[in-house]
C-alpha cells in the first residue's frame, strides 16, 4: 500500500512524463505496475500529446462535443444534440473541467445552437460524400453494351410497365413514368431492341391544374417525337382537399409510351426479365 507521499511523487512524475510526450503505456512501463483508474486520476486535466490523436471518422463529432461541453452542456444534452452515446461523449470531454449548472432554458438554447452549428458543417460534408459515392458507382458501370441495355430495360419494364394478367390477357408494351431520365433510358432500350420510333405513341397523364402546354413541349423535346404521335392527355381531376407535393414548374405529369404491334416485343421482354431475375434455366422452365 503506497503512502500519500509516494502517490504524490508518482503523480508528479506521471504528469512530467505526459508533458514530455509519453503515452500511457510508456508511463506505466517507466513508473511500474498501476491500474488504469490510478493513472487516469494522475493525468486528469493533462492534455494528451498531439501524436496520440489519430485521425478518425468521428474527429468532427469529438470537436463538436468539446465545443458544446465548453459552452456548459452536460453529457446527456451533448449526446442528444450529436446523436451519439453518453459513453462516447464522456471519452471525448473527460479532460475538460465540469461546467457550472445552467438552467433548463439555457441548456436547451445552447444545445440547439450547438447542434445547428454542427449540422451546418455536417450537411455539406455528407452531401460531398453522397456525390462522390454516386460518381464512383457511375464509374463502375461505365459504358453499357447492347446486352446490358436489354437486361436493364427489361427489368425496368417489369417493374413499371403494363403486364398481362390471368384475368386480363393482353400482351402489349405500355410503359409509364414521371422520371425524364427513366423515360429517356426506356426509349434507348426500345432503340436497342429494334423498335422504330415511328411505332411509338405517347400520352401525358397530368393534373388538370398543371401547365399542359409547357409539359407537352417538354416531353416532345425529350422524346423527339412528332406532334401527331401524341394522343389526348389523360387529366387527373383536382381535389381541393388533397395536399399535393407535385406542383410548380418542375411538375410535368407522367408520360405513357405505347409500342404498336408489340406482342412479340412483350414476349421478348418477358424472357429477358425472367432470365435476369431467375436465370436462364428457371426462366425456360417457367415458360
Amino acid at each position: 500500500m503506497r503512502t500519500k507521499e509516494e502517490l504524490d511523487r508518482l503523480r508528479e512524475r506521471a504528469i512530467a512524463l505526459r508533458l514530455e510526450g509519453k503515452s500511457r503505456r510508456e508511463i506505466k512501463a517507466i513508473l511500474g505496475p498501476m491500474s488504469n483508474s490510478t493513472l487516469n486520476d494522475f493525468l486528469r486535466g493533462v492534455p494528451p500529446p498531439e501524436w496520440t490523436r489519430r485521425a478518425r471518422a468521428k474527429d468532427e463529432l469529438r470537436a463538436a462535443a468539446r465545443d458544446l461541453r465548453a459552452q456548459g452542456l452536460d453529457y446527456e444534452d451533448i449526446a442528444a444534440a450529436l446523436c451519439v452515446s453518453k459513453s462516447s461523449v464522456s471519452l471525448w470531454v473527460r479532460d475538460l473541467p465540469t461546467p457550472p449548472r445552467l438552467s433548463y432554458e439555457e441548456n436547451r438554447k445552447r444545445s440547439a445552437g450547438g447542434a445547428r452549428r454542427y449540422w451546418e458543417v455536417e450537411r455539406a460534408v455528407r452531401e460531398a460524400r453522397r456525390v462522390a459515392l454516386i460518381a464512383r458507382a457511375s464509374a463502375e458501370i461505365g459504358a453499357m453494351a447492347d446486352r446490358e441495355i436489354l437486361i436493364a430495360g427489361a427489368v425496368a419494364y417489369w417493374c413499371e410497365g403494363a403486364k398481362s394478367k390471368p384475368y386480363r390477357h393482353v400482351e402489349r408494351v405500355v410503359f409509364i413514368n414521371s422520371d425524364p431520365a427513366l423515360i429517356g433510358f426506356f426509349l434507348r432500350f426500345l432503340d436497342t431492341a429494334g423498335i422504330p420510333r415511328d411505332d411509338l405513341i405517347f400520352r401525358m397523364h397530368i393534373h388538370e391544374t398543371a401547365d399542359m402546354e409547357a409539359a407537352h413541349r417538354f416531353w416532345q423535346d425529350l422524346t423527339g417525337a412528332q406532334p401527331n404521335q401524341f394522343r389526348r392527355p389523360v387529366l387527373k381531376r383536382h381535389k381541393p382537399k388533397t395536399v399535393r407535393k407535385n406542383v410548380g414548374e418542375g411538375y410535368r405529369g407522367c408520360l405513357q409510351i405505347d409500342a404498336r404491334r408489340s406482342s412479340e416485343l412483350y414476349r421478348r421482354i418477358e424472357g429477358w426479365a425472367a432470365a435476369a431475375m431467375l436465370g436462364p434455366a428457371l426462366s425456360a422452365r417457367s415458360a
